[in-house]
């Protein structure tokens, strides 16, 4: 077994896979990760796994297992759970079969367009929210009402605190209209993707959805908020400025709704654009850590006026 660059220890990749999947690592099919630590792995009796490690609370790696593993069951295009949530040294780990190919932008398709198709179509397949405990809370760029007495929650990728690098103001007064739009949302809450980035998503050639990847994404929050968070980085492939334009949020946002078979109401509309206005200004807080990386701030700063008024912030 190819032993070189893998982000946790062999012996306790080996014991984990033996004791929780039968049988040992018999080769490193590949490893990645950023917030999380991924080693593909084929055993020794022939199945080739994902092995996600993360520093979450098992209780919500269990809750986002069960969802993907409801999911997987329906039909719904994502990796099957075989193992966990169990402890992998100090971490959190689960085991998936591998579901390799496919494509991150689907060829001769409008991204847009099967994008929101397809975060529908999940929204459809979810579990009811009640029946799914320990989800919260949600990750920080999705968690606009978030409970901390400071302007802005501790990101998700560093243990900086933003709160202690001030401005530009115009940001700073951005989040704070934000927080005061959605403030006392009481619209009752849908499970859901909230990383809905097409870095993420796989495709086939004839522009069916391959395979929906990252399930530590999933929260439990209103259908507006979850669906203006998509429509806000549906396009993102992990470059610099592939978030979604104002005209793409937009054209995201009609064709889930006609998805749906449903009409957001003018005030779901809003908490739509307020959610996805949120990601946006909470990666672009993120930017302000990095002098030499202000993508994301610059290209808000010119997008800010208009989506403030399509939120009725």
């Amino acid at each position: 077994m190819t032993t070189t660059h893998l982000p946790v220890p062999v012996d306790q990749l080996a014991a984990w896979c033996i004791r929780w999947l039968g049988c040992p690592p018999a080769d490193i099919l590949f490893t990645a990760g950023h917030l999380s630590t991924v080693v593909g792995a084929r055993l020794s009796d022939g199945r080739r796994v994902v092995v996600k490690a993360r520093l979450l609370p098992a209780s919500r790696v269990a809750a986002c297992t069960g969802v993907q593993r409801s999911l997987a069951g329906a039909g719904f295009p994502c990796p099957l759970p075989v193992a966990g949530p169990r402890p992998l040294g100090p971490l959190t780990a689960t085991a998936e079969t591998y579901l390799p190919g496919g494509q991150i932008l689907p060829a001769g398709k409008d991204l847009t367009a099967v994008s929101a198709r397809a975060l529908a179509r999940l929204i459809t397949l979810t579990p009811p929210a009640d029946t799914v405990a320990g989800l919260d809370p949600p990750p920080p760029w999705a968690w606009p009402r978030h409970d901390h007495q400071a302007l802005w929650p501790d990101p998700d990728d560093s243990d900086a605190d933003l709160n202690a690098h001030p401005g530009p103001q115009w940001l700073d007064d951005l989040a704070h209209r934000i927080r005061e739009r959605l403030r006392g949302l009481t619209l009752p809450p849908v499970v859901g993707h909230i990383d809905w980035e097409a870095q993420n998503l796989r495709w086939t050639d004839d522009g069916q959805l391959h395979a929906a990847h990252d399930w530590d994404s999933l929260t439990a929050q209103p259908e507006p908020v979850i669906a203006g968070l998509a429509a806000a980085v549906h396009t993102a492939t992990g470059a610099p400025a592939t978030e979604a334009s104002t005209t793409q949020a937009a054209a995201f946002l009609t064709t889930y709704q006609q998805a749906r078979s449903r009409h957001f109401t003018a005030e779901e509309t809003q908490i739509a654009w307020a959610a996805g206005l949120w990601v946006r200004a909470f990666n672009a807080k993120k930017d302000t850590l990095h002098p030499n990386a202000t993508t994301a701030l610059d290209r808000l700063a010119t997008e800010a006026p208009q989506r403030l008024r399509l939120a009725a912030a």
